[in-house]
């Protein structure tokens, strides 16, 4: 009987692996009621801090949904029904309350299952717009403008025209909150071209003449000239003005392919961003040519050409590498209507010495004169806070060595040097100073909070990173003295994060923060940070895993790799779990990052606080299953001074692996016999390399990765090198290379719809058949409609059940599967 089973086992593996039809199947009902616990809301407060919205979140789409009518144009993905975003996590209701402790009010005149998003406040907070999508039946779908009264808690539809949402945020406020600006499909555009049109040639490229055109690899590309006249078709918009009063609308400017349409702080200019042909095979719209132009609010007429930019098909290799030409145009968020934007000084390329890198520039309203020099920065350019006529902070780095620097300077006096505020090491969490806190103006645009005595403190906000783990803070600059004054810190056994500064006086300094701990779900709380005990709870969500005992315990592990680099773990236990019981069958997951500094590379980050909840990928669910979990296992990846993270990428990854076993075999939980690894796009690369370089694994579970480097020669994740560069590095690191040293059973999963950078379907498709050639035991799940993150319903309890079904027949038995 045993042999029978055992037969029959194989026939359905050798069936389904020849991909012969095969059901949906369901977890263990554990799993199941976990992945289905309901989801929280998510919330959007007004600017002044008295009124928050809630939107309560869409449940997991079915496949169905998912598997809508999709374009996939020049980088994006559009529903042709709807001429909208074809993946879009909706809310599906809103409710308002008055904080801190105002009855929540669901806001009437909402459609039988709403699809909302894009949920926007006006500067006023009288008004919420957002969009909505009626998906309508064949193709009558649409995506709709509509916008929700605070005061009657009463949402209507604004506009009769549907929006063209191809880009998403196809709207914006104009600071008057009587005004919206808005991209929508253009009147009598006619039918859609049809994409089944006989070719009338093929598809021709060419390079040459010495110029580098050297790109990473994309996904949803424009492939011959039917795609440019579908992306044409679906992306060009008109741009409307339109009345939130009644609704009327005037149309500004010409139809055009209309990326970004930003209103002027005082409401008389659009700045407007349009991309033009020629179009790009080998790479995504925000490389296509791009044209800059200030319109006239009221008439619609261009007042200002900026620039216009050509393809940028020849950006040098780097991750601060840019264009050359002008860039990052923006409204000065402070004053009525001055535009800034950025410039290259060393032809974009990282590598080219330079002593100043990026020059910012501003050109004040009508336009007419010549640009001024706002800013010469030694690093890349990494943004721009606005504060006073006085007071503005500009944000540098350098990649090479993750060096950053943020400068205070006097918008009112360029010619002044700037004054280094904060700087050091992107990697060194522990001496982070916070972010400077930004709230809405009056006009409805982001700026500097400023206060202490004549306006000269600013406030920061920072995640705290510690040896004990992350504690959120908020800190008082003054800018004079350079001092900070510290109003509070999150204490254990919670973790508490600030989410705004709802007042900032000396008598009050009231915040709104976000708490929870290992046994409370994330709520929402008004602290008065004078005082350590006070505080006011502004929402009582409810424990989703109630039905479970509520939470799920964890234990931050410390430990160390062989070289001495720091590591840590989230441990989990199942329930009820005592010592006594022995060492358990294991489940680790992990993501490496890459560091240039040791020390760096060992602190803690996260928090032994945390509420857990469970995304679909997450390791936890075995816990259920009499797994013991290390989560989150700390993988870095170090490169020390001239050396690059690569260069010993697999020596560092099964170290780091070792080290995790270790450390739980010696606390007794883990057997180190029996232990299964996970990973999810660069941690499913990582698997694979783990199973193909040590035998510490009974058997891996890869999401979603890219197993081929060839298949990304100019580049990945943080490696900077092109192939041709680095061969060694490309395949030492490539699993594919070592197919043949496959021992140990590997699930491969892929989404057959994945739009991520470099893994493509075909990076699981291509390293499968090796293994099969090898005869290397695998399996290999193709998920119908999935992008990169999984989304459906059928899919995600698909990939528990395989899942688990591989854990307990690779990992869970105590002795060797036959």
């Amino acid at each position: 009987m045993k042999k029978l089973l055992l037969s029959a086992t194989l026939l359905l593996v050798a069936v389904v692996s020849e991909g012969q039809d095969f059901k949906y199947q369901t977890p263990p009902k554990a799993l199941q009621d976990l992945l289905l616990a309901p989801p929280t809301p998510r919330v959007s407060l007004a600017s002044n801090g008295r009124t928050m919205a809630l939107l309560q979140v869409q449940d997991f789409p079915t496949v169905a949904e998912l598997a809508q009518p999709e374009l996939r144009l020049a980088g994006l993905r559009i529903n042709p029904r709807t001429n909208g975003q074809s993946r879009v996590s909706y809310a599906v209701g809103i409710k308002l309350k008055t904080l801190p402790t105002g009855a929540e009010i669901e806001v009437k005149g909402l459609p039988v299952q709403a699809r909302i998003s894009d949920v926007s406040w006006s500067p006023d907070n009288k008004t919420i717009a957002f969009a909505l999508t009626n998906p309508g039946a064949g193709t009558d779908g649409r995506v709709e403008l509509w916008v929700v009264d605070v005061a009657t808690a009463t949402a209507r539809r604004l506009l009769a025209t549907p929006l063209n949402d191809a880009f998403g945020n196809s709207f914006d406020w104009v600071s008057d909150s009587k005004t919206i600006v808005a991209c929508t499909v253009p009147a009598g555009r006619g039918a859609a071209p049809s994409a089944d049109t006989a070719p009338t040639g093929p598809a021709v490229q060419e390079s040459g003449g010495g110029i580098k055109t050297a790109a990473r690899t994309y996904q949803d590309l424009l492939k011959n000239p039917a795609d440019e006249r579908l992306f044409d078709y679906y992306a060009t918009s008109q741009l409307v003005k339109v009345n939130v009063a009644d609704g009327t609308t005037r149309p500004l400017g010409k139809p055009g392919l209309i990326q970004t349409a930003s209103p002027s702080p005082d409401g008389k200019y659009v700045l407007l961003r349009t991309r033009h042909r020629p179009y790009s095979y080998t790479l995504p719209i925000s490389r296509f040519p791009q044209r800059i132009d200030v319109l006239d609010m009221n008439t619609g007429a261009s007042v200002k050409a900026v620039v216009d930019l050509p393809l940028a098909d020849a950006v040098p290799i780097g991750n601060d590498a840019v264009p050359t030409g002008p860039r990052n145009h923006a409204w000065r968020a402070d004053v009525p209507a001055t535009l800034y934007y950025v410039e290259a000084q060393d032809g974009g390329n990282p590598k080219t010495k330079a002593d100043i890198r990026d020059k910012v520039f501003t050109l004040e309203a009508p336009f007419t004169g010549a640009p001024q020099e706002l800013a010469a920065l030694p690093l890349r350019f990494g943004g721009l806070s606005w504060g006073t006529s006085q007071l503005a902070l500009m944000r540098g780095y350098r990649w090479a060595d993750r060096h950053e620097t943020t400068w205070q300077l006097n918008p009112s006096k360029p010619s002044v040097p700037l004054a280094v505020l904060f700087e050091g090491s992107s990697e060194d969490k522990y001496q982070d100073p916070g972010t400077p806190y930004e709230h809405r103006n009056a006009q409805g645009k982001s700026v500097l909070l400023t206060g202490g005595p004549a306006g000269k403190s600013l406030y920061l906000l920072g995640t705290g990173a510690s040896p004990e783990g992350d504690r959120p803070f908020v800190d008082e600059l003054d800018l004079t003295s350079k001092k900070t004054t510290r109003w509070w810190r999150s204490e254990a056994p919670v973790y508490e994060v600030p989410v705004a500064i709802i007042d900032a006086s000396g008598k009050n300094r009231q915040l709104l923060t976000r708490r929870e701990s290992l046994t409370q779900t994330p709520n929402y709380y008004l602290r008065d940070a004078t005082k350590k005990d006070k505080l006011t709870a502004v929402t009582k969500f409810p424990n989703p895993y109630a039905a479970f005992g509520g939470s799920f315990p964890k234990q931050v592990l410390h430990y160390k790799r062989a070289d001495g680099v720091e590591l840590t773990a989230n441990l989990y236990l199942p329930p009820n779990y005592k010592k006594s019981d022995g060492p358990l069958p294991t489940l680790m997951s992990a993501y490496p990052l890459e560091f240039k500094d040791k020390n760096t590379a060992g602190q803690v980050s996260g928090s032994p606080y945390t509420f857990t909840r469970l995304g679909g990928g997450s390791p936890v669910f075995w816990v259920t299953q009499g797994y013991a979990v290390l989560e989150n296992a700390s993988v870095p990846i170090v490169g020390e001074g001239s050396k690059d993270p690569n260069d010993t990428y697999i020596e560092q990854l099964v170290s780091s692996a070792k080290a995790a076993i270790d450390e739980g075999a010696r606390l007794g939980v883990v057997d180190a016999d029996r232990v299964g690894v996970m990973g999810h796009s660069y941690g499913a690369f990582m698997t694979a390399n783990l199973l193909s370089h040590s035998n510490l694994f009974k058997a891996g579970i890869a999401r979603s990765g890219a197993y081929n480097r060839t298949l990304t020669p100019y580049g990945f994740q943080g490696e900077e090198r092109s192939y041709w560069q680095a061969p060694e590095v490309y395949n030492a690191m490539s699993p594919f290379n070592y197919t043949d040293k496959m021992k140990t059973p590997l699930l491969l999963i892929h989404g057959e719809a994945d739009n991520n950078q470099g893994t493509f379907p075909i990076q699981s498709e291509r390293y499968f058949s090796a293994l099969k050639g090898q005869g290397a035991t695998a399996r290999y799940v193709v998920l119908p409609a999935e992008a990169h993150g999984y989304a459906a319903r059928e899919n995600l309890l698909h990939v528990l059940w395989e899942t688990n079904a591989w854990l307990d027949k690779y990992v869970k038995p105590s002795k060797p599967a036959n």
